[in-house]
């Protein structure tokens, strides 16, 4: 990718950053890979389209630090589960055969597995070395058959925010467009509902959170012809561009699809989440307001009523347990202001929230939610962390993964809200559970038992119940 490619990609017109900053948004720093390379970020947003093999064109151990890293779910195939690799070594690079280990790959993935396309994802050995990915995927499309897309998202181009855009505007330029929808089926047709096709940008089905959400777009005549890029499959990928709107998921990081889509096809979109009740109802009158049919705003209203009001009995016994539990919440992007909607809508108190990859819209958000007094922590060090737990009197972490053993050494309750994540939060039913998963976390009698004095740190009179005397030895 030329370094004019990756600057225009920095420089998203439609992030809302870069059009109040004469700066734009933060620079790749060397040496600091801001949560992960290019690479794994282009790999982790195309990763979940599930009929498609996935080639790591690189050594082994690009493969083996990002493969499956997420805890994205699929209801159908699992050759995205395999991991592939060309595998290179010193002699491919040295006798420079690298792209002819590439097409031998691709080769082997078709004849072994019967894909329907095949991605090949180009890392920092083969960009260095003058690889030339683009002209393999497409040599081996056209004596094979089958749909060959190079992501050009090598480590070292930038972070893994850049790779995810990365990996959008490949779908854009060579897979979005080149299909046309399926007929609506009779079935679907029922009550003289008139179906509306969407799309949902950034939603990766994390621990099954689509599957929360589309019951109730189904029920509303919402066809989501593809999603970028969670339980969805190629073929619906390369519909896309045929949705009335786009709805960005909780992701800036895709901006570049939503804008090239309403700049090609005229599709408008905007960015919503499906964390907290109030959040859910209002993305979903958002598609109602954008596509203006009376009959789907009608119905729109209708199920958001049904389904605040049994939401609302089915929280009144945990509320009654969180209320008032106070809450660091340390995570990033656009997680920072709507996972806040959620905790609230809980009624829990959020007494910082953490803001490492969030933008100045994000901070905005979070100052409409917490005040502008909110605290927005960009230090996420341990030591930084557990001072601020202390000083805020936190009764709980939440927060990715990496933090966890730092709150369970603290002994601090802690939640998991990352992409590692089992419990899906989207959606109404996603409100359920992350009530009963923060009570969970927080009435554990562990915390109780480890909070005591150890053994050690009682007097020996107390441990071996002595008298003044001492000890005997008989």
């Amino acid at each position: 990718m030329k370094p004019q490619d990756i600057a225009q990609l920095l420089d998203e017109p439609a992030c809302g950053h870069n059009q109040k900053s004469k700066s734009g948004c933060a620079r790749p720093k060397p040496g600091a890979s801001a949560g992960g390379c290019a690479f794994d970020g282009a790999q982790i947003a195309l990763l979940p389209i599930a009929d498609v093999a996935h080639i790591v064109h690189g050594p082994i151990a690009c493969a083996g630090s990002s493969w499956d890293n997420r805890g994205t779910r699929s209801s159908g195939p699992t050759l995205w589960r395999t991991g592939m690799t060309t595998d290179l070594t010193e002699q491919d690079v040295i006798m420079g055969r690298s792209e002819k280990r590439l097409f031998h790959s691709i080769k082997q993935a078709i004849s072994e597995h019967n894909p329907v396309a095949v991605f090949v994802y180009n890392t920092c050995v083969p960009a260095l070395i003058g690889d030339d990915v683009e002209a393999v995927c497409k040599e081996a499309a056209s004596r094979w058959g089958v749909p060959v897309v190079p992501v050009d998202g090598a480590g070292f181009y930038g972070t893994k925010n850049l790779g995810n855009r990365i990996a959008g505007e490949a779908m854009v330029k060579y897979v979005i467009g080149t299909r046309e929808p399926d007929p609506v089926p009779d079935h679907a047709q029922r009550e003289g509902i008139r179906v509306h096709d969407i799309s949902l940008i950034g939603e990766y089905n994390i621990a099954g959170e689509l599957w929360h959400v589309t019951p109730l777009l189904d029920e509303l005549g919402l066809r989501i012809l593809g999603t970028l890029s969670g339980d969805t499959r190629f073929r619906d990928v390369q519909t896309i561009h045929r949705a009335e709107v786009n709805m960005m998921v909780c992701s800036k990081a895709m901006l570049n699809v939503a804008r090239k889509l309403k700049e090609k096809y005229d599709t408008p979109w905007f960015e919503g989440s499906f964390y907290g009740t109030s959040d859910v109802s209002q993305a979903l009158r958002k598609f109602a307001e954008i596509i203006d049919d009376d009959s789907l705003t009608a119905r729109t209203e209708a199920l958001i009523e049904r389904e605040e009001v049994l939401l609302d009995e089915r929280l009144k016994p945990w509320r009654d347990r969180l209320k008032g539990k106070r809450v660091l919440l340390y995570t990033g992007g656009v997680k920072s202001w709507s996972v806040v909607a959620a905790l609230q809508d809980l009624g829990l108190e959020v007494v910082a929230t953490g803001t490492k990859k969030s933008t100045e819209e994000d901070k905005a958000r979070i100052r409409d939610l917490m005040g502008d007094d909110a605290l927005m922590i960009e230090d996420g060090n341990p030591r930084a962390l557990l001072d601020t737990v202390a000083k805020l009197k936190a009764d709980i972490l939440i927060a990715g993964g990496r933090n966890m053993y730092t709150a369970l050494k603290a002994r601090v309750p802690f939640l998991d809200i990352n992409q590692e994540r089992e419990f899906a939060y989207a959606g109404y039913e996603g409100m359920v559970e992350l009530a009963r998963q923060l009570a969970l976390s927080l009435e554990s009698p562990i915390w109780d038992a480890v909070r005591k004095p150890a053994p050690w740190d009682i007097s020996s009179d107390v441990v071996l119940g002595c008298g003044e005397g001492g000890m005997s030895h008989g």
